[in-house]
């Protein structure tokens, strides 16, 4: 890959972050996530692993993105108006987490190895078969509890959905037993 498109390409993916963190409507936010996710396939398609590059593109973006925007729209999250109180302790602890990142991206730049140390990549590496044998013998059990995550995560949005929708339902829908109707006034009895 030309150095010229990886800078262009790790430019554009730090537009899309940059847009999923700054953004208020969380569709807004999504897309640019999405964004991200195929910037880097295409990285990784770029960098010989076409393979892991089509399944980050088709499972990511595919599936997990559509099932954000799918939770996002069935509990009909709004845009939220800005972050109330605790103002000067949010602005500390989010220094001190940038900070943590920072020094973390020092040291991983300070101790990566040389050009001339660097392993070369076996031609077999990220195959179907490769990838498939890691997945269904070392990475079952995590595979399957993912999938499981994700089902128990789509029930407890269903969940959520049916229950707000309930509480929020308008007061004309529910008749009022506890006012009396223009035929029920009060009878003499004599």
């Amino acid at each position: 890959m030309p150095q010229w498109l990886f800078a262009f390409l790790a430019a554009l993916a730090i537009i899309g972050a940059l847009g999923t963190i700054m953004q208020r409507n969380l569709v807004h936010c999504v897309l640019g996530f999405a964004l991200v996710l195929i910037d880097l396939g295409v990285l990784y398609m770029g960098l010989g692993a076409v393979t892991v590059g089509f399944l980050q593109i088709i499972v990511y973006v595919g599936a997990i993105m559509v099932l954000f925007l799918f939770v996002i729209w069935l509990l009909n999250v709004q845009a939220d108006a800005g972050v109330r109180g605790g103002g000067l302790g949010l602005k500390l602890l989010g220094t001190l987490g940038a900070a943590a990142l920072a020094a973390e991206l020092a040291a991983v730049f300070f101790h990566a190895p040389k050009l001339s140390q660097v392993r070369t990549i076996p031609p077999d590496f990220g195959s179907i078969a490769k990838l498939a044998q890691a997945l269904f013998t070392r990475y079952l059990v995590a595979f399957e509890a993912t999938s499981l995550l994700l089902l128990g995560a789509i029930v407890g949005a269903v969940g959520l959905a049916r229950r707000l929708a309930v509480q929020t339902a308008p007061a004309a829908a529910t008749p009022d037993r506890l006012a009396p109707a223009a035929n029920d006034a009060p009878r003499k009895v004599a």
